[in-house]
């Protein structure tokens, strides 16, 4: 059996899968999950750094050696990566059907060295350098010619898909353009070309007229309920000047961007009992990073639901909550 991960090409609609075979092989690897206990041996713990692969990126104390106890964040290598950094593409084709290497990234990092923590408790600072080494850590990955895209993502919780406790997120850079991303820059582009705006600026401006969906607004970040939301309680934050590469941020704008995110999840959690959650930062493509059409977004999504049929089936998503319902929930106005 093929051992690499393989990109391959949908030929009706154009979608990429991975094909990742290390991950699962047998039909008894899909069966339900084991209740994992909490607590107990954790590898991301200080004390257990030779349990990782070697660290990429660390914030730790003067003088002490990588891959040690006495720092404060840590990037590494996925130990079960879903794209491997080794190889080439070699792009193949047999008939309609289309295919390359699963060549990538995919990288964790490990956002606390307490594993209690929360995005949402961790004092600013420590927040803010989270997002900092996102984006020290795309602006890296864009130096491979290889690499198109990178997502940063975080599963909070293992209803979210955490298969960890400790506090962490993830990124993976890819070789093409997620489609859901694409999707995002061709509907902007659409709208540009219309209206010569862009059209996350126009929802920026409309919603601060007052329609009840923002929640938070704060030093150029701004959090609301989307006026479609696919689930209850999504959440969007944009910044609320023009930016369509995360990679543009600065240290200050950092700072504003973990606190405004902090002060969501608190609410998130006191509305919602500690709701297990996604989030996922779209930004441009890295080729192509200063665009008038697009503008980069945090989407925050608990997990409240499940996705059924007729989602699946239709592209609709069914969603119990209407947006300014939650977005009143989460302003603590309605309890």
């Amino acid at each position: 059996m093929n051992t690499m991960a393989e990109l391959r090409k949908d030929p009706v609609i154009g979608r990429w899968v991975i094909i990742s075979t290390e991950r699962a092989r047998r039909p008894s690897d899909f069966g339900p999950d084991p209740v994992r206990p909490r607590g107990g041996h954790c590898v991301f713990c200080p004390g257990n750094e030779g349990e990782t692969p070697r660290e990429i990126l660390a914030l730790r104390a003067p003088e002490t050696p990588p891959d040690t106890p006495g720092w404060s964040l840590r990037v590494v290598p996925n130990k079960f990566p879903a794209l491997r950094i080794e190889g080439d593409l070699e792009p193949q084709g047999a008939g309609l059907y289309d295919w390359m290497n699963g060549i990538g990234a995919h990288e964790v990092v490990i956002e606390t060295p307490d594993h209690t923590a929360t995005l949402g408790s961790l004092p600013a600072a420590a927040a803010a350098d989270v997002f900092w080494a996102y984006r020290g850590r795309i602006e890296d990955l864009k130096k491979d010619p290889r690499f198109e895209y990178v997502l940063i993502f975080k599963n909070h919780g293992e209803a979210a898909g955490a298969s960890l406790e400790h506090p962490h997120s993830q990124l993976i850079a890819t070789p093409i353009v997620p489609v859901m991303v694409e999707e995002e820059l061709e509907g902007s582009a659409r709208y540009f070309r219309k209206k010569e705006r862009c059209v996350w600026c126009d929802i920026v401006r409309q919603e601060r007229q007052g329609h009840g969906r923002v929640i938070l607004e704060a030093d150029g970040f701004i959090a609301l309920a989307p006026f479609a939301p696919r689930f209850p309680f999504e959440t969007w934050i944009l910044p609320t000047a023009h930016r369509s590469a995360y990679e543009e941020i600065g240290r200050g704008e950092v700072r504003a961007l973990a606190g405004l995110l902090g002060e969501l999840l608190r609410r998130m959690d006191a509305v919602l009992s500690e709701p297990p959650f996604n989030f996922m930062l779209h930004t441009a493509p890295l080729r192509d990073p200063l665009l008038d059409h697009y503008h980069w977004h945090l989407e925050v999504i608990p997990k409240l639901t499940r996705v059924a049929g007729f989602e699946w089936g239709s592209g609709f998503f069914i969603n119990p909550t209407p947006p300014e319902d939650a977005a009143r929930y989460l302003r603590g106005e309605i309890s």
